[in-house]
């Protein structure tokens, strides 16, 4: 089944984002809340060294990024990995999967996000009149309101907030920038000594690389970009490097400020080098940005999710259903509505920290086949080149970097993880099971 051409019953989407909309969208993506606990786990390994992970990570992620870039330019479609896995691989029930998991992960990033936005608020607020959950709800059924109500609507909200983001960032630089150059930058945690600094920076290059999961997003967004072929590569490269000078610019800043122990042992660490930096800045301001922050990572997750399955359903993966567009606001209204559905499960079920960290495993299994596609269609013959073409060993670094890294996880991690991953794959693979049964038009 094919994507059904738009009509005055299902309009397609509406093409609306320009480059530097597109790069703000994958930045928002990318900075998000993570930054702002991750600096302090990653000096905790590298030391004040911490910085050279992130270049690490950058080039780790950019061979991926550069992937998806390759990809957006050939085949600017709203299903993204699942589209190209399906067009290189030919096996449905392989792109329903990788979909699936996309989605999945999506859905665990929003419904982790509302509960933290939900405790900043009432934390600055002083909200006692409302439950946490109650306030998680409120925030999830406003964001589904912005979601529906247009990608333009959508794309103001999240330039608006990755700007607050990044302000919050470039104040935590600009703050501590005359500390820069009072410490060794190479020190590393004695621990560590015998290891030498090169592989103590490469394993907490493994913790950094997280900090760049969100690239991907940009590519579900394509069927609403102005000329795909050339928006989508340019805005992925410009997010994936300027969210490498805001990583290293602070992390030398936060070493600079505070020693990487106390900085390690901080459970705010940004808002803790602030305090020393800048005593007289409010401390609350940074939990204001945070909630920006946090909100920013919901909404560009909840239109990835909407998009994907919206893509989805035009392969013929899901029902034709969801993939209905809304004569006004050209929104996929009813894959919006099922997302809030079971976002709202999500929430009131309780914990769901375990199943974020599963779904970050198979996100690393998504990059791998999305590498792996690039280098079947390249060699296809028939397959019209893109705009913006990448030598062939760059998605082979990409698979090598991301088994690694898949590895480096398995092993690390707590065996939880690894097992809620293969618990959801079985769940997934039961649903596209009972969809066959179920709807006969789907592959």
């Amino acid at each position: 089944m094919v994507a059904e051409a738009p009509s005055d019953a299902n309009p397609g989407l509406r093409r609306s984002i320009g480059t530097t909309q597109l790069a703000l969208y994958a930045l928002g993506s990318m900075v998000g809340s993570g930054i702002y606990g991750l600096i302090g786990k990653a000096a905790g390994e590298a030391g004040s060294a911490v910085w050279l992970s992130f270049i690490i990570a950058m080039l780790a992620a950019l061979l991926t990024a550069l992937s998806y870039a390759s990809l957006g330019s050939r085949y600017p479609r709203a299903g993204g990995a699942a589209y190209v896995t399906d067009r290189a691989f030919k096996r449905p029930l392989l792109s329903f999967t990788i979909g699936l998991a996309l989605v999945a992960s999506g859905l665990t990033s929003i419904a982790t996000q509302s509960k933290i936005f939900a405790a900043i608020l009432a934390d600055i607020a002083d909200i006692e009149a409302l439950t946490p959950t109650a306030i998680t709800v409120g925030f999830l059924l406003i964001l589904s309101g912005i979601v529906f109500r247009g990608i333009r609507e959508s794309m103001w909200v999240n330039v608006v907030c990755t700007l607050l983001e990044v302000s919050g960032i470039l104040l935590v630089i600009v703050s501590g920038i005359s500390y820069w150059g009072t410490v060794d930058y190479f020190e590393i945690p004695p621990r560590a000594a015998d290891t030498g600094i090169a592989l103590v920076v490469l394993q907490a290059s493994v913790l950094t690389f997280f900090a760049f999961i969100g690239f991907e997003d940009a590519i579900n967004v394509a069927e609403e970009c102005k000329n795909p072929q050339r928006t989508i590569p340019w805005g992925l490269v410009i997010a994936t490097v300027s969210a490498a000078f805001l990583y290293v610019a602070v992390s030398i800043t936060a070493v600079s400020v505070l020693p990487w122990q106390e900085l390690a042992a901080a459970p705010s660490p940004l808002t803790a080098v602030m305090q020393r930096s800048a005593p007289d800045i409010p401390a609350g301001l940074m939990s204001f940005i945070a909630l920006f922050s946090v909100a920013n990572t919901a909404l560009v997750n909840y239109v990835t999710a909407s998009r994907l399955i919206y893509g989805m359903s035009g392969q013929g993966l899901l029902p034709a259903v969801v993939g209905r567009v809304h004569e006004t606001r050209r929104t996929p209204h009813i894959a919006i509505a099922a997302i809030l559905g079971l976002l709202l499960l999500l929430v009131v079920a309780g914990e769901i920290a375990d199943l974020a960290a599963a779904t970050v495993l198979l996100l690393l299994v998504v990059f791998i086949a999305v590498n792996g596609s690039l280098i079947v269609l390249k060699r296809r013959r028939g397959e019209a080149p893109g705009q913006f073409e990448i030598p062939t060993i760059l998605p082979v670094a990409g698979i090598i970097v991301c088994a690694a890294l898949l590895v480096t996880r398995l092993a690390s991690a707590d065996w939880r993880a690894p097992a809620l991953a293969g618990a959801l794959l079985a769940v997934i693979l039961c649903f596209y099971a009972a969809l066959k049964t179920t709807a006969p038009k789907i592959r």
